[in-house]
């Protein structure tokens, strides 16, 4: 141990000797710090300083009139653009931003051209068109800002394709609330042509029913007639021989009324002689007292005596009774021949009444038997239309039977579509204008990027530091063999120790790189202040990555001598494009992929990921055991290479080095 550590502290006083080792030595000790620290500074947060960056914006849109309303998707997606901030715009003509880009006073250029907002509107048409946005760049500025001018571009793309997606999301949400209340409104129609179409089914049905009835009366009413023309046809027979019969009835009649008339004046004049007898008859018994007492008073008078007086009063008396017996036969008499005179006249007057009503009887008898052969015809014809209503009103029946079987169907598809109507439109949600704005809102952009990282590096200099900080070491350690001897000749020929002189040889440039990665982990963790998460393991490993590139190009250097500093070069840049520490190894053509399992510092930058954004730790321990074992094998494979050294003499050992 003590020998080793003597080859060490004489490396070391090699170094130091004179001013310009001393010189030599320190500049090589920085190299690796200004390439780490410089290069991760230049690139610590470049997309915070994206504003710097000198865009032109042209705006050459006319604009549009939708709805009545004017309106300019390319000076309000500009105000945004210039609002937001995101690069240094400068809202320039056509011609300047060409010129501009050109002669690189400008990275790119935008230009929102002429018909931008007729074609973005044109998607309401039946032309629709896409619009367009130019992007014009020129890589001789630079390759990266026409990559940041791209997305860009995508990013503004994004943006008016939200806006756009919002106006139509809004129009079309607007359109489907007025459907659904056309639904309602249709469902409520649907709803009273179902019932309309119940009551026309049930008039259909009744109108049915009354037409069976309408024609059942028909054929009864034909049977009606039928009997009604023969019973007219009779009556028209009867009334004809009842019209001849009758042709002299007005002659004859009159005749009866003259001979009634005469009878009349006759009885008339018999029963005024009647009546004057019965007054005399009348007179003569009234008179027949007055005239027995006066009597009795002149025989009286003249001395007859009282008897013969009464005898011959009594003698009177027979004639007496026998006058009023006779005066009642008269007055009875006389009364029966006025009742006589009274019927006479009544039959002379009835007579003339029928004398004169008979011509009217007559012509009545005519018209009637007319009426009755008209009737007769008429009641042929109407028995005929009568069976032609029968039969009509039977097509008529099966028609209604049919238009009963189609409003059924109707019915029952009205009762479907009014269902459908109404399913229909309780599947659309009722919305209010602020619902649909903010529906419209989110259909333009329905999605929300949420990161939930595991890790975060957090700025771009941070994500690149792993990679760079390996590719530091690996510098570092390549500089120093510059000036380092991989072993010492002297040891080998005074110690024949191949371990001990390995040992000895890998030390020094191991130490010497463990100090680099302490100055360059203070540049990258204080200095440029990227969060470390794990600052001790962070820095181990970034040692452990230095003491195990020492131990490869030691190998290098002991087996090949000035090819292997060479060849230690084309590894690093090997490594440089095979690690993943920009773009991820997968995007590696596939020779370089495979060589990015196998090579230092794939784990170097593997390792440092997870111990400074604290990710796994047990992938950084596996990435630590691989770097241990390939430091490991690198001693066995220079220890080997110092054996064979202690043990044999060939002629390259001879010949001078090409590298100092």
């Amino acid at each position: 141990m003590l020998k080793i550590i003597a080859m060490i502290r004489a490396e070391f006083a090699r170094l130091w000797a004179t001013r310009m080792s001393r010189l030599a030595f320190l500049a090589l000790m920085i190299v690796p710090l200004l390439y780490g620290g410089l290069y991760l500074w230049a690139n610590q947060n470049p997309y915070d300083r994206l504003d710097r960056i000198p865009v032109a914006l042209v705006v050459s849109d006319t604009g549009t009139t939708q709805n009545g309303k004017e309106t300019n998707f390319g000076h309000d997606v500009a105000k945004q653009l210039v609002k937001d901030g995101t690069f240094a715009w400068k809202q320039v003509s056509a011609a300047e931003a060409k010129a501009g880009v050109k002669d690189g006073e400008f990275d790119f250029s935008l230009t929102l051209p002429e018909k931008f907002s007729e074609d973005l509107a044109s998607s309401q048409t039946d032309s629709p068109r896409q619009a367009e946005v130019i992007l014009t760049t020129n890589d001789a500025n630079s390759y990266l800002a026409t990559t940041i001018g791209t997305q860009a571009a995508k990013t503004v793309q994004t943006q008016i394709v939200a806006t756009v997606n919002k106006q139509a999301a809004q129009t079309f949400l607007d359109a489907l609330s007025k459907i659904r209340g056309n639904l309602v409104e249709a469902a409520d129609g649907g709803t009273k042509l179902t019932d309309g179409a119940k009551t026309a089914l049930d008039g259909a049905s009744a109108l049915t029913s009354g037409a069976e009835q309408a024609r059942d009366g028909a054929g009864q009413l034909g049977t009606g007639l039928n009997s009604l023309r023969d019973g007219s046809q009779t009556l028209a027979g009867g009334l004809d021989t009842l019209r001849n019969q009758t042709a002299s009835l007005p002659g004859q009649s009159q005749q009866l009324a003259d001979g009634a008339a005469k009878v009349a004046a006759g009885n008339a004049q018999f029963a005024q002689v009647g009546n004057e007898l019965a007054q005399g008859s009348s007179q003569l018994v009234q008179q027949l007292p007055a005239v027995s007492q006066k009597m009795a008073e002149q025989l009286a008078a003249a001395g007859v005596p009282q008897d013969t007086i009464n005898s011959v009063l009594a003698n009177l008396k027979p004639v007496g009774d026998a006058a009023t017996q006779t005066n009642a036969k008269v007055q009875a008499a006389v009364g029966q021949l006025n009742q006589l005179s009274a019927g006479a006249a009544a039959v002379a007057s009835g007579s003339k009444a029928l004398a004169d009503a008979t011509p009217q009887l007559t012509n009545g008898i005519n018209q009637l038997a007319t009426g009755a052969g008209t009737l007769r015809d008429g009641a042929s014809t109407a028995a005929t239309a009568a069976g032609t209503l029968h039969e009509g009103l039977g097509t008529l029946t099966d028609k209604l039977g049919e238009l009963g079987g189609g409003l059924d169907t109707i019915h029952g598809g009205l009762g479907t579509l009014t269902n459908g109507l109404s399913d229909g439109f309780k599947q659309i949600p009722e919305t209010t204008v602020t619902l649909r704005n903010d529906q419209a809102t989110n259909i333009s952009n329905p999605v929300n990027l949420h990161s939930s990282a595991v890790t975060s590096a957090g700025t771009y200099g941070a994500g690149l530091a792993p990679f760079f900080v390996s590719l530091a070491a690996w510098i570092g350690i390549y500089a120093l063999f510059l000036i380092l001897k991989p072993f010492s000749r002297r040891a080998i020929t005074a110690l024949h120790s191949p371990i001990k002189i390995t040992l000895a040889g890998w030390a020094t440039p191991a130490i010497l790189g463990a100090v680099q990665m302490i100055a360059l982990f203070g540049i990258v963790a204080g200095t440029l202040g990227f969060q470390v998460s794990n600052p001790v393991g962070a820095y181990g490993m970034m040692a452990l990555a230095s003491v195990t590139f020492a131990a490869i190009i030691l190998a290098l250097n002991v087996w090949l001598g000035s090819v292997g500093q060479f060849l230690g070069l084309v590894l690093m840049v090997i490594q440089l494009v095979t690690a993943g520490g920009t773009f991820p190894w997968q995007t590696l053509p596939a020779p370089l992929a495979a060589l990015h399992h196998y090579l230092p510092m794939s784990y170097a930058v593997d390792g440092m990921r997870q111990l400074m954004y604290g990710g796994d730790l047990a992938a950084a321990g596996n990435d630590a055991i691989v770097l241990t074992l390939i430091l490991l094998g690198a001693l066995v494979v220079s220890a080997i290479g110092v054996t064979r050294m202690t043990h044999f003499r060939t002629l390259r050992d001879l010949q001078p080095s090409l590298i100092g």
